[in-house]
């Protein structure tokens, strides 16, 4: 298909052209009937087997899960190290100065502004969760079985596998969606959907049933993997509660920390993403660093400081040899199912909503810009983060030796190991309290933007349906985490891993269709391109000829550097030059010389939102003539006029 017929394909496929967060398919003030009964009737129908079945749940999903860890843990591996080597040729490629949104668009969100909400968007519930409890384990249980636990080597081996967990690979797969999103819902203005991405695929089919299908697959994904993150933090706010005042470590307190989380985010929910997530957030990201300055300060600050440099390079040197492990000779049978395996699975299934986020706040945007500060960010406080938890919990290990090993690996309590870490440091109450509030703030956040992403999924618009549709997706992610942990109450932590490796497994397949939808979307979008012109130079043998070759301005710029008007196509594939051309030499024309010609139709100019605008910026329509944001014709006034250019006399229900 060429260029034209790709973007003539997309044109026909949108009802409103340039509207990105308008679906023509839905009714006002509801959700798509067949994405919101799909998604919604999975999630019920899971919830419900769980619950009545229990243990022959937990057997059935063991099964599959251990036969994918058996046969395809091969894919999940390799497929996210394939999706980092795909973005790291876009970046380097020509596609890399597109822009996620209009030709010369500039960024929505200043630089530092944007690097803040990408410094937000790295600190997480798995941070507090595994901060403490990835390190030891991995040195303890080392993943290659290369050398003895403990040793020097296993402690490189252990912070070089952490971060190729939590570092670069992590984000690679938040990245891809949130690329794709950004260039289909900015550049080429489609609904804020996951199907829209698959517009060169799929084409107008985006608004039928495939297109609705993946978009409740990515509802699901996205429930389900919020759900695990909100599993996990219910263990470990259990935990942390059994050990500071004495509460039992049982389901039913699991399922009733569930219930207020899901409470409290409903409430910010309906509160509004202002009132509602942008505080919490920000309270979550001072209190997170709070927490982590009090533990460079009181802990062996200078072994902190030195390990994370360490760090550093360790992750260097073992990212490439790690990037594609997939243990063939089962070195560590059962190790990269329960870690690498369920981190990918666990990833990808919230793929989507990290990836709406990223592409919302990086309108305006360079695709080289994207991929290098969504990736870079994040992965250096990951880094830092890891380094001061990951060293200390390892200095306490090995001075009071299974003081931290002997709860969080020999008895596999890894929910403990924030809390069993904590005693070792001053105001021990005060701090694990400290330490609980953040991993509810986190849970609550999660919850809160979640509801909200997938009910955009869902609807194809932002806050398009009642508040309390964002409540009943709130409300669904605890069912679910409460379901799984109901399911298997004695082992939560291998129950959860085993459900989100099986719903992951659907998003991997998909990722190879996105990264081909992807490049193919912007190789229609993006021009010809011709040899690059260069200024030309002589014999430059002097310094007064140094100097006149470098005052000479490069091809297409005048004296002061301005930049001259350049040619042109217009949509009949001519050939549009503004300004005088000046021919040196003989003209020779195949063809006859149109003494005259059509005036050369004005390139159409759209607005942020993708709708067509005059040389002033006002809203018209294809026919050039002057509208309102509803579409109705109004003259240079404002006021509104019919087909004739009269002006139309409002009824008073048109004034309410």
């Amino acid at each position: 298909m060429s260029r034209r017929q790709t973007n003539a394909a997309a044109s026909k496929s949108t009802a409103v052209p340039g509207h990105e967060f308008r679906n023509p398919d839905s009714k006002k003030g509801s959700s798509d009937p067949l994405i919101f009964g799909v998604s919604v009737g999975f999630i019920a129908l899971f919830v419900l087997g769980t619950i009545i079945f229990k243990s022959k749940a937990r057997e059935f999903f063991s099964s599959i899960a251990g036969w994918l860890l058996e046969n395809f843990n091969w894919m999940y591996v390799g497929g996210v190290s394939i999706v980092f080597l795909f973005l790291i040729g876009i970046f380097v490629s020509h596609f890399g100065r597109m822009r996620l949104g209009g030709d010369g668009e500039q960024p929505e969100h200043s630089t530092a502004s944007w690097f803040a909400m990408l410094f937000a968007g790295g600190i997480g519930s798995v941070l507090m969760f595994f901060g403490v409890a990835e390190p030891l384990n991995h040195v303890i249980n080392v993943p290659m079985q290369d050398t003895q636990p403990l040793s020097r080597e296993a402690v490189r081996e252990a912070m070089g596998f952490t971060m190729y967990h939590f570092g670069i690979h992590m984000w690679v797969i938040f990245t891809l969606p949130g690329l794709a999103m950004g260039y289909f819902i900015y550049k080429r203005h489609l609904p804020p959907r996951i199907s829209s991405i698959f517009a060169p695929v799929l084409g107008a089919k985006i608004y039928e049933w495939p297109g609705k299908l993946i978009d409740a697959l990515a509802i699901i994904g996205t429930v389900f993997g919020i759900a695990v993150s909100v599993g996990l933090g219910a263990l470990q706010i259990n935990a942390g509660l059994a050990h500071i005042f004495g509460a039992p470590t049982v389901a039913w307190v699991q399922v009733i920390i569930i219930a207020i989380i899901c409470a409290i985010a409903s409430v910010s929910v309906a509160s509004g993403l202002n009132k509602g997530i942008k505080i919490l957030s920000n309270t979550n990201i001072l209190m997170t660093v709070v927490m982590m300055i009090f533990i460079l300060a009181t802990g062996p600050t200078l072994l902190l400081l030195r390990g994370t440099m360490d760090t550093a390079s360790i992750y260097a040197e073992y990212l490439p040899k790690i990037m594609f492990w997939s243990d063939s000779q089962d070195v560590n049978p059962g190790w990269q199912g329960k870690w690498t395996v369920f981190y990918w699975g666990w990833t990808i299934c919230w793929s989507p909503f990290v990836g709406m986020f990223l592409a919302r706040i990086s309108r305006g945007r360079t695709v080289r810009e994207f991929i290098g500060g969504v990736l870079a960010l994040p992965t250096v406080f990951a880094l830092v983060w890891f380094s001061v938890f990951g060293f200390a919990g390892l200095d306490i290990e090995k001075k009071q030796p299974g003081s931290l090993s002997g709860p969080v690996v020999k008895d596999g309590d890894t929910a403990f190991a924030l809390f069993g870490f904590l005693e070792h440091f001053p105001w021990v109450l005060p701090v694990s309290v400290f330490a609980l509030a953040i991993v509810a703030i986190f849970f609550i956040t999660s919850i809160d933007s979640a509801a909200m992403i997938t009910d955009m999924f869902a609807a194809g618009e932002e806050n398009k349906t009642p508040t309390l549709y964002r409540i009943l997706w709130a409300v669904l992610i605890g069912a679910v985490a409460a379901a799984i942990l109901v399911m298997a109450p004695n082992d939560g932590i291998s129950t959860l891993q085993e459900v989100v490796i099986i719903i992951g497994l659907p998003f991997f397949l998909i990722n190879f269709v996105m990264m081909y939808s992807l490049l193919r979307g912007m190789h229609d979008d993006y021009a010809a391109r011709p040899e690059p012109v260069t200024r030309q130079w002589g014999r430059t043998d002097s310094a007064e000829k140094l100097e006149e070759h470098e005052s000479r301005p490069a091809p297409g710029y005048d004296e002061e550097g301005n930049e001259y008007p350049r040619f042109e196509f217009d949509e009949d594939g001519n050939l549009v030059i503004p300004g005088n051309v000046r021919i040196q030499g003989n003209l020779g024309v195949d063809g006859d010389v149109d003494e005259d010609p059509e005036p050369v139709k004005e390139k159409p100019q759209y607005n942020q939102d993708g709708d067509l605008i005059d040389d002033e910026g006002r809203l018209i329509n294809e026919d050039g003539e002057l509208v309102d944001e509803d579409g109705n014709r109004v003259d240079e006034n404002g006021v509104p006029v019919d087909e004739h250019g009269n002006p139309v006399k409002l009824t008073e229900d048109d004034h309410s």
